[in-house]
């Protein structure tokens, strides 16, 4: 080990960018919670980090957040995400047991990212690979899912960014009202499902997962609309997704990624 002390700026940055790195949007008053600096402090290194394009200002007065560049410092980092070691053997036990795909998304600043997909390991999906692609957080289960579990703040950050996208996927969260108390239904019963007018050939019902209480991400499984309406997709699968739910989340929040559960019960 080196003789020589830290150097606090390298330190505190560091830190400052883990606290950014929880959050798609993170306010002044978050950042002094979180990393317990000085505000003014906080201030200076977050005008560093954009001096070098690795933070931006959001929206709202005095928020911020890591802006794409911010991969770059991983580049060199080839291990799979600690949620796709997690996820993929609960995942792949569900769709053996019932045979549609399933899918994994993170939150990924206005978007639910698709990280892993057990679609080769399915006789029953439309797509080849939906690893990489973008769904909306708006019309989409999954992205439902993540955005109705956000805290308060975090989601009406979000919502505000959305109501700026010109995607059309994203057009409903312009009527804030009617989003938010959808947004409210959705965490009320606990699960998403797709706007019907998005890909009507199929649906998705989604729950959230969790790391530590905090949500992370969401799973979902979709199945072809001539096969099921969503009450009887509901009532055939919504259980085990939601167990499947529950082994993830706890997986995360313990460090496990070891070995798929034995069996879900359903």
């Amino acid at each position: 080990m080196s003789s020589f002390p830290p150097v606090q700026s390298v330190v505190r940055a560091i830190e400052l960018i883990k606290a950014l790195n929880r959050h798609p949007i993170s306010s002044l008053d978050m950042l002094h919670r979180e990393t317990r600096l000085p505000k003014p402090s906080v201030v200076r290194l977050l005008q560093t980090l954009s001096s070098v394009g690795l933070v931006r200002q959001g929206p709202q007065h005095g928020t911020y957040y890591l802006t794409s560049e911010v991969r770059s410092l991983a580049a060199g980092f080839h291990s799979e995400p600690k949620a796709i070691e997690v996820a993929a053997p609960v995942l792949e036990a569900f769709t053996a047991r019932h045979k549609w795909p399933m899918t994994l998304t993170l939150l990924d600043g206005q978007s639910a990212v698709v990280r892993y997909s057990t679609i080769p390991n399915s006789p029953l999906s439309l797509l080849h690979s939906t690893v990489g692609l973008r769904h909306s957080l708006v019309s989409r289960a999954l992205g439902r899912a993540i955005l109705a579990f956000c805290e308060a703040d975090e989601r009406d950050a979000i919502i505000d960014l959305l109501q700026q996208s010109s995607l059309p996927e994203d057009q409903p969260a312009r009527d804030r009202a009617r989003f938010v108390a959808l947004l409210d239904e959705v965490r009320e019963r606990g699960y998403a499902l797709r706007d019907p007018a998005v890909r009507p050939v199929s649906n998705t019902v989604a729950v959230p997962i969790f790391e530590r209480g905090r949500v992370l991400g969401s799973i979902g499984l979709t199945w072809f609309s001539s096969t099921h309406k969503p009450e009887e997709a509901l009532r055939r699968y919504l259980a085990d997704l939601q167990q499947a739910s529950s082994e993830i989340s706890r997986r995360l929040s313990e460090g496990q990624a070891e070995h798929a559960p034995e069996r879900l019960a359903g």
